[in-house]
């Protein structure tokens, strides 16, 4: 039997990640940041909480409650994902003045944080040239959008970069104008460093990543991850100044989602370790948690998307919708927020939350 698992071991290169619970920390300055359907998932999470969040960097998404719950809408209007229709992907196909509309209702309803907390954020968008699955127009009517919210001056908008959809590092990856996994490509542009250089900087310099990664149970934090498109297990980085016996006090959070087909069935920890995050975090005492989505088969989300079309709630953009709500307490844990007063706290198991 040993010698089976070590030819295991050697095939697949390292033993299964130990799963264990995410830790209980006091880390703060919230951000986050995502690719494509991670992107839309960053927008819609940072409206929602716009009280918890400083600020968001935006790679080929696009604006908050852009699919309006529809699938349609998602892969012809805000995307062009789908070959069984026409893209119909145009300046100002969102309808931003109706999305402001529905996020200002949000507001007044308190399913979403007051739209006032966002005036304060760092918001860093980019928009590859030749993205053929988030066009440019996608990502203009986004810019628009934060312009209703945010200061032109707190906004950067780069969309000068001949890359396809995937994101840019400068130092791993495929060809910049290469379409296809594991959807990170080489560019010579560290968007992971410039977007959070955006939000927090001037940050210190990068440096080899020499902190441990703790592969947690997401089931704490959604029941049955599996049947509402996350994954079982998610991923923390902690650099080695954020893991001295002080939980983490002094450390900042930043939360980044992977894109459709960067999951960790598709490309492993392939995102999770080479996005270009982690080298940024041990010189500025930045936690980055990568929360993992799962697909959903056989039609509902068989791309490992994360739900920004209402393919499980159609509460999805909500503070109350299952995935946003998931990460929230993921990010309370690594916080130290508690359950508002009076709320007893949640308990889940594999089965169900109580």
């Amino acid at each position: 039997m040993r010698w089976i698992l070590l030819v295991l071991v050697l095939l697949c290169g390292a033993a299964p990640a130990q799963v264990v619970s995410l830790p209980a920390m006091k880390a703060g300055q919230v951000s986050v940041s995502g690719l494509s359907s991670g992107a839309f998932m960053a927008v819609q999470f940072e409206v929602a909480f716009s009280r918890t969040v400083t600020g968001a960097g935006v790679i080929a998404g696009g604006p908050y409650f852009c699919s309006q719950g529809s699938v349609y809408i998602a892969t012809t209007s805000c995307s062009c994902t789908i070959e069984l229709f026409s893209c119909r992907v145009r300046p100002g196909g969102t309808r931003v003045p109706d999305l402001i509309a529905i996020t200002d209702w949000f507001a007044a309803a308190q399913t979403i944080d007051p739209t006032s907390a966002m005036a304060g954020h760092r918001v860093w968008m980019l928009s590859g040239s030749a993205d053929s699955v988030v066009p440019q127009p996608v990502m203009n009517d986004l810019n628009t959008y934060y312009r209703h919210y945010i200061d032109a001056n707190r906004i950067f908008y780069k969309r000068n970069l001949n890359a396809e959809h995937a994101m840019p590092t400068d130092n791993y990856g495929n060809s910049c104008l290469t379409l296809g996994s594991p959807y990170i490509n080489d560019c010579d542009y560290d968007a992971a460093g410039e977007l959070l250089n955006w939000i927090y900087g001037p940050l210190a310099a990068r440096a080899n990543p020499a902190g441990r990664f703790i592969a947690f149970d997401q089931s704490e934090f959604i029941s049955l991850p599996g049947w509402h498109g996350m994954a079982d297990t998610g991923y923390l980085y902690v650099p080695p100044a954020c893991d001295d016996g002080v939980n983490g006090q002094g450390c900042r959070l930043h939360v980044a989602f992977h894109g459709c087909l960067q999951d960790l069935d598709d490309i492993g920890t392939t995102f999770v370790r080479r996005a270009g995050y982690n080298a940024w975090a041990d010189n500025n005492r930045l936690l980055v948690l990568y929360p993992q989505a799962s697909a959903l088969y056989p039609f509902t989300n068989p791309n490992a998307c994360w739900d920004w079309f209402a393919y499980d709630d159609t509460r999805y953009a909500q503070k109350s919708g299952r995935q946003m709500a998931a990460v929230k307490r993921m990010v309370d844990r690594l916080t130290g927020v508690t359950a508002i007063a009076g709320e007893p706290p949640l308990r889940c198991r594999r089965d169900r939350c109580t």
